[in-house]
């Protein structure tokens, strides 16, 4: 009798105690759930295995990696049933502690166990982060970190980021294209920092080099670019070269704790804050501070998250740790200004640009999706599945407020209190 899928439902259920909002179908052919909810496929005994290794995120993402699961239908439907049902029921939810002290509970997992087949764990995907003891976002960990996200070929990224070749949140000021939202954003960063012919930009995590061209090219300055991925600097080089802006513009693969080359008269740090840490966050701003001349403004571009009562209760998402920015960490916008004041800076504008960052998501995974077969051969089925995965969730992710992205703008004010900004600040809107 094929009945897997029937079983596999009463059990989640049993575990957090409430109806699921999706369809199941197992790799017996069995299916269930409500009419017209999106479908999971639990596509191997593998699947169940995973989930009884390792309850929870990090069980269900290998499962995803692997491919032993799957969805049928619209991604983000399944994501937002899943959303509400795993993440965001709040008091309702029961531990897994709470569930197996349940006598049912504990004989349904006995059951599962049977379903799953022998239970030595599998391994996980080869695109998992293999972690190693050490302290965390020391100069090596973090080259690590960024090769394990950045280095995984040009061409992949081209896919997923178009033309722009800009992996961070684009502006979007009308429905233009995301070339457009993102050339946007780069002039948006530009007007901030208050640019001009002959001044000297420091970009801290220069990705590909889009930031340093639309800033030498229509703006005049000069630029240093710093990245730890080989792979983005020697394209940002080549990118430079063939617009002809070598004089203008130095690519360099160094750690932002090793630039000793200031003052600079701004710098920008676009999605990069985020691979720094909690713990080193104060040495971040206080290198930016001591490489500014004075009067000298940074734009600091940064994804942040909600804060919470209990800050101590705060986990870093596994799956994202696991497969996508290992070592990366978010805190919430009020704790990087205060961070940045204590350096030294005085923050004279915040704007926070979440909704932008759904667009921008939104956008990247069509074209991931556009050109799937193409992605899978330039990486892997795995890792494409991670981006796809990792980008429509946290578009999801944008839109629910559980995550924003800000721009902060901050100056080295000098001790006679001249900060060189206009009266009215938000002259660039």
């Amino acid at each position: 009798m094929a009945d897997a899928a029937l079983r596999l439902k009463g059990l989640v259920e049993q575990l957090l105690g409430a109806p699921l909002p999706m369809r199941i179908r197992a790799w017996d052919g069995s299916q269930t759930g409500p009419p017209g909810a999106p479908l999971l496929i639990v596509r191997n005994r593998r699947a169940v295995r995973r989930l009884l290794w390792r309850p929870g995120e990090l069980g269900l993402a290998r499962a995803w990696v692997a491919g032993d699961l799957d969805v049928e239908g619209d991604l983000y439907a399944a994501l937002g049933a899943l959303s509400g049902f795993l993440w965001e029921r709040g008091e309702d939810a029961r531990s897994l502690a709470e569930a197996l002290r349940d006598p049912e509970v504990r004989s349904a997992v006995r059951g599962l166990v049977a379903l799953g087949g022998p239970l030595p764990p599998p391994a996980p995907p080869e695109e998992e982060v293999r972690r190693r003891r050490g302290h965390l976002h020391t100069k090596r960990t973090d080259r690590r970190a960024i090769s394990h996200h950045y280095d995984v070929g040009n061409d992949f990224y081209e896919i997923v980021l178009g033309p722009s070749m800009v992996y961070s949140c684009a502006y979007w000021e009308d429905a233009g294209t995301l070339e457009d939202a993102q050339r946007d954003k780069l002039d948006l960063v530009c007007r901030k920092l208050g640019l001009g012919p002959g001044m000297r930009l420091l970009d801290v995590g220069c990705g590909w080099g889009s930031m340093a061209i639309h800033a030498a090219r229509e703006y005049g300055v000069s630029v240093v670019g710093i990245t730890l991925s080989q792979e983005q600097a020697a394209y940002a080089r080549k990118r430079a070269a063939d617009e002809g802006l070598t004089d203008r513009i130095e690519i360099r693969v160094q750690d932002y704790r090793d630039v000793a080359d200031g003052p600079y008269d701004a710098i920008a740090s676009i999605g990069m804050a985020e691979h720094v840490g909690a713990e080193r966050y104060l040495e971040y701003a206080d290198v930016l501070h001591r490489l500014l001349k004075p009067g000298g403004r940074l734009l600091n571009h940064q994804i942040g998250r909600r804060p919470q009562r209990d800050e101590s209760s705060y986990r870093v998402d596994e799956f994202i740790d696991a497969y996508v920015f290992p070592d990366g960490e978010l805190q919430p916008v009020g704790v990087t200004v205060g961070q940045l004041e204590r350096a030294g800076f005085e923050v004279r504008d915040v704007e926070s640009i979440r909704e932008h960052y759904a667009l921008t998501l939104r956008r990247w995974v069509a074209r991931l999706e556009a050109d799937w077969d193409r992605a899978v051969r330039l990486t892997s089925p795995g890792r494409a599945r991670v981006w796809r995965l990792y980008m429509a969730a946290s578009a999801l992710a944008f839109e629910r407020n559980r995550i924003g992205v800000n721009q902060v703008l901050a100056v080295r004010t000098p001790e006679s209190g001249a900060s060189g900004m206009p009266l009215r600040s938000r002259t660039w809107n």
